[in-house]
């Protein structure tokens, strides 16, 4: 039996990318900059709002060369943006919700996200599971995010919970890749983003096709 469950949130929990698109394009649109099909967009998300931005500003998901003065304008008018629209067009994936109604009563269940803690509580609370986690750890939260294991660590002490006792659930490279440094078994979900990458390459210890096939796991 688990003694804890840990979630990432875009990707796994819901699909946050329509209205990050929204509020990505409307950043370029005012930098004068040319817009991004939202597919395109869907390639970029998983390492939080700042790669997101440079990755926007350069066309690549791998950017360099991004002139400081331009990212920062760039990333608070993208935060202006997204904050103002966080849940216009976000949906939950199906069943997420009785899935994790049904395992909060029986594990501490936590949120380990990249996303900024600013805009990933107010997600939460719109849908009505804020109050399903025990703890909710921001992309800001600690100096380092996944795919560093710390984040993961970290709530194994806030939740007094042995990592090899614990499960990740993700939909990404990151939350594989930081599990596995924690020494924490993972479950990969087969409807999040991934960077276009199969999950395999990555080797998480399951693939789920569905949200329920969670609680066959623990």
């Amino acid at each position: 039996m688990k003694e804890a469950i840990f979630f990432d949130l875009d990707g796994t929990l819901i699909d946050s990318v329509p209205d990050l698109a929204d509020a990505l394009n409307a950043m370029l649109i005012q930098l004068g900059k040319k817009p991004f099909q939202e597919h395109q967009i869907r390639t970029w998300v998983g390492n939080g709002a700042t790669m997101l931005v440079k990755r926007a500003l350069s066309g690549s998901s791998e950017p360099k060369n991004i002139d400081n003065a331009l990212f920062q304008k760039a990333l608070q008018i993208f935060f202006e943006k997204y904050e103002n629209n966080l849940c216009n067009k976000t949906t939950l994936y199906p069943r997420v919700k009785e899935t994790l109604s049904q395992l909060h009563t029986k594990y501490p269940l936590a949120i380990i996200t990249n996303k900024p803690y600013r805009f990933a509580r107010p997600i939460l609370e719109s849908f009505g599971i804020d109050n399903y986690f025990s703890l909710i750890l921001g992309g800001d939260s600690l100096p380092e995010k996944k795919p560093h294991p710390k984040p993961l660590l970290h709530a194994c002490e806030r939740l007094s919970c042995n990592p090899k006792n614990s499960l990740m659930v993700g939909d990404s490279k990151n939350d594989i890749i930081a599990a596995k440094k924690a020494d924490i078994p993972v479950v990969a979900v087969d409807w999040g983003y991934n960077y276009d990458e199969p999950l395999t390459i990555y080797q998480p210890d399951y693939i789920i096709k569905d949200f329920t096939e969670l609680e066959r796991l623990v």
